[in-house]
């Protein structure tokens, strides 16, 4: 079972974090320090399987990963993972991102969140990963983005234009209460 997926850059900043067990906040952040501490000061031509320990609480973690660039593709998994199945996940995982954002790099991660979890909410799931057809993968994803397209066609726009646009009128609403209101005096 996959019992996280991290992305952070080579500073060690957090672009993606997705755990698949229970934590708390504050394990997290150790978690992922301590991952980056594994990760960061290892030179690029070692292996890129590591022993977690008692990283995630269970002594069975391992820790796969890839460096690509700028970014750290961490997957937290138990030793029931094949290493070079998680590899080729990884693999998956970037070229589908790569695919969508052309070219991507750490921006796409930051501005782009919800699409970039979108894209691993069809590869991984509750742990376990359910497709790794990266034309599948983007199928998918496009017919979901289609759907909203559509859906933000009928209804006006897109959810954030929507509370925008109640917000301006509010806003309006308050000024114009405001002028009579000081002509009225």
């Amino acid at each position: 079972m996959i019992k996280a997926i991290l992305v952070f850059n080579n500073h060690g900043k957090p672009r993606l974090t997705k755990f698949f067990i229970p934590v708390t906040i504050q394990s997290a952040s150790n978690m992922i320090r301590e991952c980056f501490l594994l990760v960061s000061k290892r030179p690029d031509n070692v292996c890129n399987f590591l022993e977690g320990g008692a990283l995630m609480g269970e002594k069975d973690t391992k820790l796969i990963y890839r460096h690509y660039a700028t970014l750290f593709f961490v997957f937290a998994v138990d030793s029931s993972e094949s290493e070079l199945g998680i590899l080729d996940l990884i693999q998956v995982f970037v070229e589908s991102l790569d695919k969508r954002f052309e070219n991507v790099c750490e921006l796409d991660l930051i501005f782009h969140v919800q699409k970039v979890h979108h894209i691993l909410d069809e590869i991984v799931m509750g742990g376990m990963v359910l497709e790794t057809n990266m034309t599948e993968i983007l199928k998918h994803v496009d017919t979901a983005n289609a759907i909203e397209r559509k859906e933000g066609a009928i209804f006006g726009g897109s959810p954030d234009k929507k509370v925008s646009m109640v917000n301006a009128a509010m806003s309006a609403k308050n000024a114009l209460n405001r002028a009579v209101s000081t002509v009225r005096t």
